[in-house]
């Protein structure tokens, strides 16, 4: 029987702390960004009186959350109520762990240290299991809270989250035939470097500058949008229809935990875009030295592209008003399957004739 290896278990600690650290950032940040991109798109101020340029007030509202009577419906099913939110908060703080955020490099002892909390070959098979168990989270809350809107809200979701999850899983079927892997590892090390372009162009070798994968884009980018219920496809909330939707009986922390997971998926949607179609921690034109500078690089590179990928969700949110609900189920089964079938075909004629 072989001794715990401590220095393995200490990395290991220090990585998981680090993404943790970082997931739980991500929704007081994000409020206080989406507050003032608003204000800026709407020509208003946005929160500026509890600290410098409204940074504190997030902290305030997680403060009234803490504080806020917890409410239980007279007819809701007890259980199921109480551990809906949990569904939603999970997949997302989890399905990070299989996402390079940093290029490699060697410790002072000669340790390899890898950004990465499970370097597992199935990466993105995993991330697309314990993703799509977010829906059972708002169907639960849906049906649990005994409100006639929730479960609209919860029905909507569930068709909706389908529909779009097979969109998603195709479009990035392109981006691993590429790579001939599932690691989303070999993914990111695929994207290093540089190719040129009907042999004038130099452009790096992202997924995204390959005329082969702008379909799969398209596709996998807007399909995150339906598969983290934001506007234009938040038909789960919905405020006009549903009041609230899915979550119109929560209050308290068990809501606060709703808000954390649509922040903390969209996190994780970010960074699952930039790994597969934005070289991940890939500067281009440079080649990070592999020490402690080039893997500073290599996790700046991927933060700016991650919160850049945030901000368009933001953007997006408060720029497109919400689509009719038949038009998004005609997009997602009629438009957006077919692209993504059609762009693997596409894909496979370019690898079988040596393009990519």
């Amino acid at each position: 029987m072989h001794g715990i290896d401590w220095v393995d278990a200490g990395l290991s600690g220090l990585k998981i702390a680090i993404v943790l650290g970082a997931m739980l950032s991500v929704t007081p940040i994000m409020v206080w960004v989406e507050r003032r991109g608003s204000a800026l798109i709407q020509d208003r101020p946005g929160p500026n009186r509890v600290g410098p340029f409204g940074l504190f007030q997030s902290f305030a509202d997680a403060l009234k959350f803490v504080l806020k009577e917890d409410m239980l419906p007279a007819k809701a099913n007890k259980v199921l109520y109480t551990i809906a939110p949990m569904f939603g908060l999970i997949p997302a703080l989890t399905t990070i762990a299989v996402v390079p955020w940093g290029r490699p490099f060697l410790l002072p002892g000669g340790r390899l240290f890898e950004p990465i909390i499970a370097n597992v070959n199935i990466g993105i098979l995993l991330i697309f299991a314990l993703a799509s168990m977010g829906v059972y989270g708002i169907v639960m809350a849906g049906w649990a809270s005994a409100n006639k809107y929730s479960l609209f809200g919860g029905i909507r979701a569930s068709a909706q989250m389908i529909s779009y999850e097979l969109s998603l899983t195709l479009a990035a079927v392109s981006a691993l035939m590429v790579a001939g892997s599932l690691s989303l590892t070999d993914v990111v090390w695929r994207q290093t470097g540089s190719f040129v372009l009907f042999n004038t162009i130099k452009l790096p070798a992202w997924n995204i500058c390959s005329p082969a994968m702008w379909m799969s884009f398209i596709v996998f980018f807007v399909s995150a949008f339906a598969e983290t219920n934001r506007l234009p496809f938040d038909f789960a909330e919905a405020d006009a229809e549903l009041v609230a939707g899915y979550h119109t009986e929560y209050s308290s922390m068990k809501f606060a935990l709703f808000f954390m997971s649509e922040y903390m998926a969209m996190a994780t949607m970010s960074a699952l875009i930039t790994t597969l179609y934005l070289g991940g921690w890939d500067v281009p034109w440079y080649n990070e030295p592999p020490n402690a500078f080039g893997f500073a690089v290599s996790v700046l590179a991927f933060v700016v592209k991650v919160s850049a990928l945030l901000f368009v969700f933001v953007w997006v949110r408060w720029t497109i008003p919400r689509l009719k609900y038949d038009l998004l189920m005609k997009l997602g089964w009629k438009v957006f399957l077919p692209m993504a079938l059609g762009n693997v075909v596409l894909v496979a004629w370019f690898i079988a004739k040596g393009w990519i």
